[in-house]
């Protein structure tokens, strides 16, 4: 199907600073997540940034790329700000693919954007988890599905809860209890996308501080597809930078 990728790209970091503009083998981070994005069969790719240091450094890789508002909330804001700036039709399906993502698997995108249907205008991604140690932290989002495969609800809790077995013990999850991590990858049509930002949020999210809860708290399916296993962690850290370097200086 056809679908656009859209990536945000602040210059801002705490913990990295520039790190859109970070050099893997001789290109900036940014440019090499989009050269994953297009190996992913989407018909558009398109960098969404808040600085013209950005902007320049894609126009010298050939990535096309907007300059946005500075102060948008979120990375949801600012690609959907870039989607009425392009003039997408309704009905066009857009990926919106983190920019410190360098290492994802382009297949992912193209699964991600053929969830979307009338019915399920967002999509988004997991992955089962298999060590104890991954369902019982906070930082791991999980989520459960209907038989649909759409999501029931996000939480930085143990979804679903296995009351006996937790009873015994939470060293090693159960034999056939297979929780699922969400992945941080999302696709949406452009029609909700534009309607996303002013949604009112949603008690939910505030107490879980997961911004996909404001979807479903306001009755919006969201089609989960599930892959196999995780895929390639982003940088977020000096040691990740270091990781993915090494990655392409193999």
């Amino acid at each position: 199907m056809s679908f656009v990728v859209i990536i945000p790209a602040r210059l801002a970091s705490t913990r990295l600073p520039n790190k859109p503009l970070a050099d893997l083998g001789g290109k900036p981070m940014v440019v090499r997540v989009a050269e994953r994005a297009r190996e992913s069969g989407a018909g558009r790719i398109v960098v969404a940034t808040d600085h013209p240091d950005i902007l320049a450094a894609c126009a010298e890789h050939g990535i096309e790329a907007c300059l946005t508002r500075a102060d948008h909330p979120s990375g949801t804001d600012r690609i959907a700000e870039v989607a009425r700036t392009l003039g997408l039709p309704d009905d066009a399906v857009v990926v919106n693919l983190q920019g410190d993502e360098p290492l994802i698997d382009p297949a992912l995108l193209s699964a991600c954007a053929a969830r979307i249907g009338r019915e399920v205008p967002m999509a988004t991604c997991a992955h089962p988890l298999h060590e104890a140690a991954d369902a019982f932290n906070p930082n791991v989002v999980k989520v459960v599905l209907d038989k649909l495969g759409r999501a029931l609800y996000f939480s930085r809790a143990t979804i679903p809860w296995h009351r006996d077995a937790f009873a015994q013990s939470r060293e090693q999850l159960p034999a056939g209890y297979v929780p699922l991590r969400h992945i941080g990858l999302y696709a949406y049509s452009n029609a909700f996308l534009q309607q996303y930002p002013q949604l009112e949020p949603s008690p939910l999210e505030t107490i879980e501080a997961l911004e996909q809860l404001r979807v479903l708290w306001h009755g919006v399916p969201i089609a989960v597809h599930v892959t196999d296993s995780a895929p390639a962690a982003g940088v977020d850290t000096p040691e990740d930078l270091v990781r993915v370097r090494a990655f392409y200086a193999s």
